[in-house]
């Protein structure tokens, strides 16, 4: 084998290794697909883009409810949030301010809070089986924008929800006052931060 045929292979290899590398970095670093059918009160406002999708998935939320002594009271959210890939990509608890404070922390340490702006539907069924998707408003916490995978959120959607509605009011009396009860849930969020934000 001449010494130019050697050459040219190589670089052909070279060339098809570098070709494979960059299709994988683009794959990696694809925008995800956008939600499907989102209600019209939950849409993000223009100037959004989404960046992250995370999905909690049976056994892995629950919404925690406490009984009062005559009926079921919201208290927090715990859940595991996975990517497409089935990899860990964010928790979700609530922050400081309880139940009306969700949080999330992705996996790099970076946390948002989230407020409610919108709800669907706007009153949940007393005969729902599922809680109501959400639009909330982010607000990264102890971040000025460019420390970590969320510190850039502006805003987040709990959609395509499943489960986690208050229990029966019939199981909640003066005998099991301050008791609490994990509800499990499954959901979808999709995670947004300005458009041209890196």
């Amino acid at each position: 084998m001449s010494r130019l045929t050697r050459l040219c292979r190589a670089v052909g290899v070279g060339l098809a290794v570098t070709t494979a590398t960059l299709g994988m970095t683009q794959v990696a670093n694809a925008a995800p697909a956008p939600p499907p059918n989102v209600p019209p009160a939950l849409v993000v406002p223009a100037g959004n883009q989404l960046f992250l999708v995370g999905h909690v998935i049976k056994g892995a939320g629950v919404q925690i409810y406490k009984c009062n002594g005559t009926s079921w009271v919201f208290q927090a959210p715990r859940a595991t949030l996975t990517g497409d890939n089935g990899q860990l990509v964010a928790t979700h608890f609530p922050g400081p301010g309880g139940a009306t404070d969700p949080n999330w922390q992705a996996t790099d340490g970076s946390k948002v809070a989230g407020s409610v702006l919108a709800r669907d539907p706007l009153k949940l069924p007393t005969d729902a089986t599922s809680i109501q998707q959400l639009l909330l408003k982010g607000t990264p916490i102890g971040a000025s924008g460019d420390e970590g995978r969320l510190s850039a959120t502006t805003y987040i959607q709990r959609l395509n929800t499943g489960g986690g509605v208050a229990p029966p009011a019939a199981d909640c009396s003066a005998a099991t006052a301050d008791t609490t009860k994990d509800v499990e849930y499954t959901a979808d969020y999709y995670f947004y931060k300005a458009t041209g934000k890196r």
